[in-house]
């Protein structure tokens, strides 16, 4: 068993944390922003209450065996402030983000053999400060490595789907064909189920088929009809769930507009490939938070 550290105790956060509980024998030290003193995690298996040691204040961390790191993807720089305590003796970090650029985003901060990008996918919602609904199965793909076996381990004996897959490329581009089109429901403030009307749907299409088009472009092998299956599997999801992004623009906070949509606009330009939709939702939702 490992001492685990979970660096933002959000909606993934507190899920990763209940479901390395339900492994047994880690020692698990929640990281928060602000102070906490308990966290209930409302699983389809039933709740869990979570047996951690929490702080708040990166000055008393301490060295671990693994950090897991549940922010934002705009959060870096505060997950970043944990690392040195948490890393003083060289602990991998894996990154549950969303997008495609995990190292990217902390390269300046850590080795590159030290991160570990992680695709998480999981239905969940922060009820409250110290309360999470998970809706479903969490699914944690890694690429198939060392390191991400010993990650893979860290779930052992849990409801968690925790994998090495051999093309983490595609992996993660194809998820972020499904997160690209959740801006929609950011900009109109509706959960869900706004993407079944037909002008919507169409809409949502034309995002998800640039994102694979710079997929394609950046490697990722993904099937002809991929922006046709994510719509059907979006349209087919709780018409009253609500993703991270709208979350967060109902709660006041910044988006993850770069790493959701902004990155397939950069990388569009990179490759000379047309980004219209994309670029309009970018503009949109920049100008809103503006």
């Amino acid at each position: 068993m490992a001492r685990v550290a979970v660096v933002g105790v959000g909606a993934i956060g507190g899920v990763t944390a209940a479901l390395l509980q339900q492994a047994g024998g880690h020692e698990l030290l929640l990281c928060t922003r602000r102070p906490m003193s308990g966290l209930t995690v409302e699983t389809p298996d039933g709740v869990v209450n979570v047996d951690a040691t929490f702080v708040s204040d990166p000055d008393d961390a301490h060295e671990v065996d693994w950090v897991i790191v549940a922010t934002k993807a705009y959060d870096v720089a505060g997950a970043a402030k944990w690392l040195d305590r948490l890393c003083a003796k060289g602990a991998p970090v894996a990154v549950l983000q969303n997008g495609v650029e995990h190292r990217e985003r902390f390269a300046a901060y850590l080795a590159k053999e030290q991160i570990l990008p992680v695709m998480v996918d999981c239905p969940a919602e922060r009820r409250a400060a110290d309360r999470v609904r998970q809706r479903g199965v969490m699914h944690l793909k890694v690429q198939d490595s060392a390191m991400g076996r010993e990650f893979v381990e860290l779930f052992a004996g849990t409801p968690t789907d925790a994998t090495v897959v051999p093309d983490f490329l595609s992996v993660v581009w194809r998820k972020l064909c499904f997160n690209s089109a959740g801006v929609l429901s950011a900009l109109v403030m509706q959960p869900a189920g706004v993407v079944r009307g037909e002008a919507m749907g169409e809409v949502a299409i034309e995002i998800i088929r640039e994102c694979a088009a710079v997929a394609r472009a950046e490697g990722a092998k993904l099937e002809e009809d991929v922006a046709e299956v994510v719509l059907a599997a979006q349209r087919a999801a709780p018409a009253d769930s609500i993703n991270s992004m709208l979350a967060d623009r109902q709660a006041g906070r910044p988006t993850e507009i770069d790493a959701r949509n902004g990155v397939i606009v950069r990388l569009g330009k990179k490759h000379g490939i047309p980004t219209p939709a994309n670029s309009m939702a970018v503009a949109l939702m920049e100008a809103m938070s503006q």
